[in-house]
């Protein structure tokens, strides 16, 4: 079966003449992280290991064209696991669960496969090690968040959730010296570091997680976004309105002098309007993001007279994650040359 189609738009973006040179500033790193990679590639592969359908918990990852692409290929999404059939093939997704959806997949007898991002479970496992020793944990997340939702569910009752630098005057903190913060994984690294700043002028014995713990990924990513916004007038992030780290690309493109950026989900949904008077775009992509998706959006822009693409790498990115256990040999059990993630080439910003 054929991957869904990207959409086109109807009629062609038009090339209207600007003051200056029109070109396109290329953000690199963008678009697929290590963990959305493994995600992506565990589900395709389950599906070749088992025959569909394979369930999966939420959307594998934040991006409707890899949910529908994966829909097409015989994954079914659900919203909780009392809606998979007894017996099935379950995919927790990449933003990762509590124990009690673990628990409730074991009592529905689901052979359960764990996608979940191993920058996720590593939060788990220290809100796991915090509430151990006593810690009460503050979250810096957004509410409502499928990482959140599990981070929460590893410390129940020794977790408080810190929206914004707004909540953190207004916080109720059970009074203990065992204070720490953990972190959703794809936030904005700036807004991040001034809700910690305001947390420890409030609690000045808060401690610090062993580590960062907002992914690689998506610091990368705000880094480059950073440099293109130097000089673009206008920044098109592609990128779904549920992914979080899309979402914060647009805002640090505009905090850091782009005179406008929106997201898109697909280059379709570029208005002309946006162009007037532009000369430079700048171009990135969300962490659950396929290059296709942005390769559309450099074509549509060609159209408008946006055919010099310049391409600024600010980092190199070579991690990948092995596959869950299940998933690491092909359908005959011989060992998977995708068993590291899946990735088979390099990215085209990346260097040979």
């Amino acid at each position: 079966m054929a991957d869904p189609v990207v959409p086109v738009r109807r009629e062609q973006l038009r090339d209207e003449p600007v003051t200056g040179a029109k070109r396109v500033i290329l953000a690199a790193p963008r678009g697929y992280c290590a963990g959305v990679d493994r995600a992506v590639v565990a589900v395709e592969k389950a599906l070749e290991h088992y025959g569909a359908p394979v369930y999966v918990r939420k959307q594998i990852v934040h991006n409707v064209h890899v949910v529908s692409t994966l829909e097409q290929k015989g994954a079914i999404f659900v919203d909780e696991v009392d809606e998979v059939p007894r017996g099935s093939h379950l995919v927790f997704s990449a933003h990762g669960v509590s124990p009690a959806v673990v628990q409730g997949a074991k009592d529905r007898e689901l052979e359960a496969i764990d996608a979940t991002c191993p920058l996720v479970t590593k939060v788990h496992r220290e809100a796991t090690r915090f509430s151990r020793d006593d810690f009460h944990i503050l979250l810096i997340g957004h509410a409502g968040h499928e990482e959140v939702e599990g981070t929460m569910g590893h410390a129940p009752e020794r977790t408080t959730l810190v929206n914004s630098p707004d909540d953190v005057a207004t916080l109720i903190v059970p009074e203990t010296d065992k204070l720490v913060w953990l972190s959703q994984t794809t936030l904005s690294v700036d807004e991040t570091m001034e809700t910690v700043r305001l947390l420890r002028a409030r609690f000045p014995h808060l401690q610090d997680p062993p580590s960062d713990d907002i992914c690689y990924a998506t610091q990368n990513r705000q880094v480059a976004v950073r440099k293109v916004a130097e000089d673009a007038d206008l920044v098109i992030v592609v990128g779904s309105s549920n992914s979080s780290n899309s979402v914060r690309l647009v805002e640090v493109a505009l905090e850091y002098g782009a005179k406008a950026a929106y997201r898109v989900d697909y280059a379709s949904e570029i208005r002309q309007e946006w162009l007037d008077g532009v000369a430079t775009v700048g171009v990135t992509s969300g962490a659950s993001v396929p290059e296709v998706l942005v390769q559309q959006v450099l074509a549509d822009l060609a159209f408008a007279g946006y055919r010099d693409v310049d391409q600024v790498v600010t980092a190199e990115e070579d991690l990948m994650f092995s596959l869950p256990k299940e998933l690491r040999r092909d359908v005959s059990g011989q060992p998977d040359a995708r068993g590291l993630g899946g990735r088979t080439r390099k990215l085209d910003w990346q260097t040979p």
